[in-house]
């Protein structure tokens, strides 16, 4: 016998009748009694006895669940209260559980809020399925050694703000059935062929359901009823989920039903009108004078479908749940009499070979692919093997953005509906899986269906096809899921796409219906101005703002490394980015200069041993520093470098932040020959402008200078920055003419590239000699090239005494694709 009450594992309460000899403890005192039979049942049920205050041991002190709180003392102490809600028994892992219920302080609860007298319990382990098998939802019970901590759901559940936790050999607990049933003890530790017997007897709990005839207000019920009208499940302005039911039963009373979950999963699985229901733990209410059903604690739900014949197969989400020969006497009793009343119509669903323009209708269909088209649009690719009669709209997408394959050969096409769902089924739609079987209520076949959200141009020859839209909110039913691979409402769907061959199903021919060429561009001015032909715009002449779209006939410089500039803002000069060839003969000019310095700066001369088989004098590496920055702790911050080549600048440079090629004519310090960089900072180089710049170079160098980059060490050295930018020029055509335009003051936009960074960078490069190729692939027709829509400033120059007009592409930037046929492309533009 074991010394100490708290060494106990776990007491569900207790039961005097489990003593066969009741001889056998006279004599013994009630707290010795009670020790003894934990010692052979620590799981029991108390169903008799004068009440709970005599079956507690006297040690144990009460303590009211208002006066909880995480400082609280717990030793010997104990919680009462009535089971208010029961949580499903989660798994974590084998023989490891864990549990939630809420328990409400009997004395209390007429007097005080929910968010006093109500806690949240969280048992772990074998306690947790030990209460889950033996306690109900109305049963009284006291729980000890437990610990208090914060719930971190108190603000939404709005109950106490601390809960309890019980695991381990000193939590245990006492539980009063709220009726005298055949519910028995039940034991975690059975010793004996009895205990067995009575751990199934628990199990067994009877439901009692109420026809919906029956139901009065402020009751909580269970019911099973047919559902006449449903809506999907949609998000409420807080954390829940809410869907809405119609529900009738035999005894053609309807009734409505409300139900809020937290989760999406946790909402009744039903795909059409005419599935069954079971609702546990549902309460009435009086709402505009008619009975309705609103979830309440301890709510749970089961469906089943509802055509007569079809497999009894419960569809929840729960871990556990009672169903057994009655209840599938109740489905198959309500499937027969729903479909002697014409609740269900003949034909829910409709093919896509039977839609009608300007309809409404359910569609059941396989995902394909799908892509989103803006925040409040999602693209949904399906079909059900049934070709529609009418033309179907064709949608473009960009590419990187569609989640899913090609699957139908081009003669096919109308097998692919293209359906545009908005608003609040967007979140709902972006979860689906290519592949998987949806249910798609309330869509709407639109004739001459409009254009795209994001996508105003190109569908002009589109006019007369039909569109599919699942508009916003839930109207009607309006919505869609995703049906269980093994649901019968898609077994001829199955039947119908597996005859489809797998050589139509893998055509790659049907890429162009599902995207376009990979690269289109889009203005990103907020002009007004009307879109015009190229030849309007010579017409028209400057200076004006255009919108236009044309293709890329060709474009130059071919060698697109001479198309970046450096240009300067004060004289307004470009000039091109030297080549590594004349800038390391630059640098070889410097060398020639031998001379010290005597600028004042600290310096280090590195003798530079001859490199055979050469017979040059040997030469010399000097660092130079500025003292100032040496007594700042920031000499390494700019560096000073005089005799290097090229290839050890660049090499110094990407250990240091600042380098600054010198030569020393007069023995005074002076940057390089401007046409070389007059700074190296890790790979990037950068130039100044020989005529603008008024070197110098002083020993009050950087005064109040607190980060040194580009922009500081050029006013530290007189220089005048250069900056880096991308010239090309681009023949634009279309079907009326072709125009010359210059992209200089937003080709950093339009390539999406750092002209800096692609001077420096090799993928920077890359990228825009991928931009150029996809908008004027090698060898390719014009009419595999992509059209772009542009904007287009037109501008008056002045050439050896003669004006000109010239053209700018501007506010133009990669924005995906956008391909379609040009009104005035013709077949000879190629």
């Amino acid at each position: 016998m074991r010394r100490k009450m708290t060494s106990i594992s776990v007491i569900l309460v207790v039961d005097s009748s489990i003593v066969e000899n009741k001889r056998e403890i006279q004599g013994i005192s009630p707290c010795c009694l009670t020790q003894s039979i934990l010692e052979v049942m620590p799981v029991l049920v108390v169903k008799d006895g004068p009440g709970p205050g005599t079956q507690v041991p006297a040690q144990l002190q009460r303590i009211s669940i208002p006066l909880l709180s995480p400082t609280s003392d717990c030793t010997g102490k104990t919680v009462m209260g009535r089971v208010v809600h029961k949580g499903p028994l989660v798994s974590m892992g084998e023989d490891n559980y864990v549990l939630k219920t809420v328990i409400q302080e009997e004395d209390s609860q007429q007097n005080m809020s929910p968010e006093h007298s109500s806690i949240n319990i969280i048992l772990f382990g074998a306690l947790a399925k030990d209460y889950s098998e033996s306690v109900s939802q109305g049963d009284t019970l006291l729980v000890t050694g437990f610990t208090v901590g914060n719930s971190p759901t108190a603000q939404k559940d709005k109950l106490h703000a601390c809960n309890l936790q019980l695991a381990g050999d000193d939590a245990w607990m006492y539980v009063w059935p709220s009726t005298v049933s055949s519910r028995a003890s039940v034991s975690r530790k059975r010793t004996s062929p009895a205990s067995t017997e009575v751990t199934k007897a628990a199990k067994v709990v009877k439901y009692t359901y109420v026809p919906l005839s029956d139901l009065t207000p402020g009751v909580v019920v269970n019911v099973y009823a047919v559902v006449t009208f449903f809506k999907q499940p949609f998000r409420t302005k807080g954390t829940d989920y809410c869907s809405t039911l119609k529900i009738t039963d035999q005894s053609n009373k309807k009734v409505g039903c409300t139900i809020f979950c937290d989760k999406l999963e946790e909402h009744p699985k039903i795909f059409k009108m005419g599935d069954i229901i079971r609702l546990h733990r549902v309460k009435t209410q009086l709402f505009n004078g008619a009975i309705s059903l609103l979830t309440s604690h301890g709510f749970s739900v089961v469906t089943f479908d509802g055509m007569v014949g079809s497999p009894v197969v419960p569809r929840t989400s729960s871990g556990s749940f009672k169903f057994g020969e009655e209840d599938c006497q109740v489905v198959e009793a309500l499937r027969t009499w729903a479909a002697n009343q014409s609740l269900v119509p003949a034909e829910p669903c409709v093919p896509l070979s039977a839609v009608q323009p300007k309809t409404y209708f359910d569609l059941t269909c396989q995902l394909l692919a799908k892509a989103p088209v803006d925040s409040s649009c999602t693209l949904l690719k399906v079909w059900d093997g049934s070709k529609c009669p009418h033309p179907l709209l064709d949608v473009f997408v960009e590419p990187n953005t569609l989640e899913g394959s090609p699957t139908l050969s081009k003669d096919m096409a109308n097998l692919t509906a293209n359906v545009l769902v908005y608003d609040n089924h967007v979140e709902v739609a972006r979860q689906f899986k290519p592949g998987s079987y949806l249910r798609i209520y309330n869509l709407h076949a639109v004739p001459g269906a409009s254009r795209l959200p994001s996508n105003d141009s190109g569908q002009s020859d589109q006019m007369g096809h039909l569109g599919f839209h699942l508009h916003g909110g839930t109207s009607y039913g309006r919505g869609l899921r995703v049906l269980p691979e093994d649901s019968p409402d898609i077994l001829d769907l199955k039947r119908i796409l597996e005859t489809f061959s797998e050589s139509d199903i893998n055509d790659s021919s049907m890429f162009e219906v599902w995207s376009t060429p990979p690269e289109s561009f889009e203005r990103t001015c907020d002009h007004t101005v009307e879109q015009v032909s190229l030849a309007e715009v010579k017409s028209r002449g400057p200076p004006q703002m255009f919108h236009i779209q044309a293709q890329l006939k060709s474009y130059q410089p071919q060698r697109l490394y001479q198309s970046l500039k450096l240009f300067c803002h004060k004289c307004k000069t470009i000039r091109d980015v030297p080549d590594d060839v004349t800038v390391g003969g630059l640098f070889s000019e410097a060398q020639k200069d031998v001379g010290p310095c005597n600028n004042g700066y600290w310096t280090l001369v590195l003798p530079l041993p001859k490199e055979p088989p050469s017979e040059s004098p040997s030469r010399t590496l000097t660092l130079l520093m500025s003292s100032q920055l040496m007594g700042k702790g920031k000499a390494k911050e700019l560096i000073f470098l005089k005799g290097a080549t090229l290839e050890e600048t660049c090499r110094i440079a990407s250990a240091y932040s600042n380098i600054v090629p010198v030569t020393s004519p007069q023995g005074t310090m002076t940057p390089m020959d401007l046409s070389a960089p007059f700074l190296f900072r890790g790979t990037k180089r950068y130039y100044g402008c020989k005529q603008c710049s008024q070197l110098k170079v002083g020993e009050s160098l950087g005064e109040g200078v607190e980060v040194w980059d580009e922009k500081s060490v050029a006013d530290a050295l007189g220089v005048q920055l250069l900056q880096y930018g991308l010239l090309m020029k681009l023949e634009l055509q279309d079907g009326t003419g072709s125009l010359e335009a210059l992209l200089w003051r937003d080709a950093e936009s339009f390539f999406h590239v750092s002209a800096e960074d692609a001077a420096a960078d090799q993928e920077a490069q890359d990228r825009v000699q991928e931009t150029m190729d996809r908008l004027c692939p090698p060898g390719s027709s014009t009419a595999e090239r992509p059209w772009m829509d542009l904007c287009l400033s037109a501008y008056t120059v002045e050439e050896n005494g003669q004006r000109r007009a010239c053209y700018q592409i501007c506010h133009t930037d990669t924005r995906g694709t956008n391909t379609h046929t040009h009104p005035h492309a013709t077949p000879s533009d190629t």
